[in-house]
């Protein structure tokens, strides 16, 4: 492709991603499957080009002072304009004069708080943290989870397969690699070695503290990720329910469950009234995810207020439905990937105040009996990791006994 080709498919991409109505990378991924003819090299390069332009748009917007994406892209690559808007067949329109006059005018304004921090006004407004917004805002590396195997013995396969790869700093099964691993010529994966999977996902179902014997319910299960970390530290023993209220987010599982030859993991679409005795009752909460903006930068654009208030009711909703079916002497595990307080502590203190027959279990305790390196929080009732703190996806995690 020509270089004003590739711009105006980055024009035409963030044109559409700034609508805020769908995940940038499904915007991507189904553009790039509607033009075949578009080579591995320019694929690259439009994609880094976007998920730039995505990781710094609030400062673009405000030193263009506008929100038009072609002015943003013109300001974005204003060193660089003839190359960008070269008037050719598949390339861009060229700059009129009035678009000269207007970025010979430079922004001399220093950025808010929220717009040094790459946050919309209203979060960074419950964050207040502009160190803690721009760690959220680095590109994360590719985290992945040794399954049926030991990881010593999956790094050195990745390692004879010519990936550079080290273990992750906290997660006994976990693995970072340097450069980029693709998935379908990885036989180390396709061979049910390893999946993918954070390392904060990983500690928060090494923190469920599972035996075999144990009846464990997964039940906002999505994907399936913590299921799968789960009976990987079960060695394939014992039973997982797993369960979502949107059953077609379950079929992600199914080829996972295959390729990882998980036997002691099961699908259900409905949790019997009188089902009451779980010793492990797992809530990962429908949340903000706004922990995960490290791989979704773009996703901090659609969340709203509103949206924010209606999944604080989803998620007391739930503890509340989970309260009831965890037996006495059993855990409620609550986790989000979530890094505001008014869907975790907010949310847990509500919680233990209408529920007296929960009590908190020590974190810290559980965390010393499987985890080597030392407990990274102040709290031992409720424990946060972050990319500032742990070096990980923003996460929460809270485990509840009831007596």
């Amino acid at each position: 492709m020509q270089s004003g080709a590739r711009y105006r498919a980055v024009w035409e991409l963030i044109s559409e991603i700034f609508k805020d109505e769908k995940p940038a990378d499904y915007i991507v991924n189904d553009y790039m499957r509607a033009r075949k003819y578009i080579g591995s090299k320019d694929r690259r390069f439009i994609t880094e080009k976007v998920w730039q332009i995505i990781r710094n748009r609030l400062k673009l917007s405000f030193d263009a002072a506008s929100l038009d994406p072609r002015r943003i892209l013109l300001w974005s690559e204003r060193d660089n304009l003839d190359e960008v808007f070269d008037g050719s067949q598949y390339g861009l329109e060229v700059i009129s004069d009035e678009e000269k006059l207007w970025l010979s005018k430079d922004n001399e304004q220093p950025y808010p708080d929220y717009v040094e921090a790459e946050c919309p006004q209203w979060l960074f407004a419950k964050i207040k943290n502009i160190e803690f917004c721009k760690a959220l805002n680095q590109p994360a590396e590719a985290n992945f989870r040794a399954h049926n195997h030991s990881r010593e013995d999956v790094l050195k396969r990745l390692e004879s397969e010519g990936f550079d790869v080290v273990p992750t700093t906290y997660s006994p099964y976990g693995i970072k690699c340097k450069n980029r691993i693709s998935l379908p010529n990885c036989m180390t994966y396709q061979d049910g070695w390893m999946e993918v999977q954070d390392e904060a996902s990983q500690l928060a179902a090494i923190l469920c503290d599972v035996k075999p014997n144990h009846k464990i319910i997964d039940y906002c299960c999505g994907a399936g990720g913590k299921s799968l970390a789960l009976s990987h530290i079960l060695a394939n023993k014992g039973k997982i329910l797993c369960y979502d209220a949107i059953a077609k987010r379950m079929e992600n599982i199914k080829p996972r469950l295959e390729r990882l030859g998980v036997k002691n993991i099961e699908l259900t679409d409905i949790i019997a009234d009188n089902d009451r005795d779980f010793d492990r009752f797992i809530v990962d909460a429908p949340c903000s995810g706004t922990g995960t903006w490290r791989r979704s930068p773009d996703a901090k654009f659609r969340l709203s207020e509103k949206s924010l208030i209606d999944l604080n009711k989803v998620q007391i909703e739930i503890l509340n439905t989970a309260a009831a079916k965890v037996k006495i002497g059993g855990w409620l595990i609550y986790m989000t990937c979530s890094v505001l307080q008014e869907e975790n502590e907010h949310i847990i203190n509500r919680f233990m105040v209408e529920h007296k027959e929960f009590s908190f279990v020590n974190i810290k305790d559980i965390w010393e009996k499987h985890i080597d390196v030392p407990y990274p929080h102040k709290s031992e009732n409720m424990l946060r990791l972050s990319p500032l703190s742990t070096g990980t996806d923003g996460f929460f995690i809270c485990i509840m006994r009831k007596q």
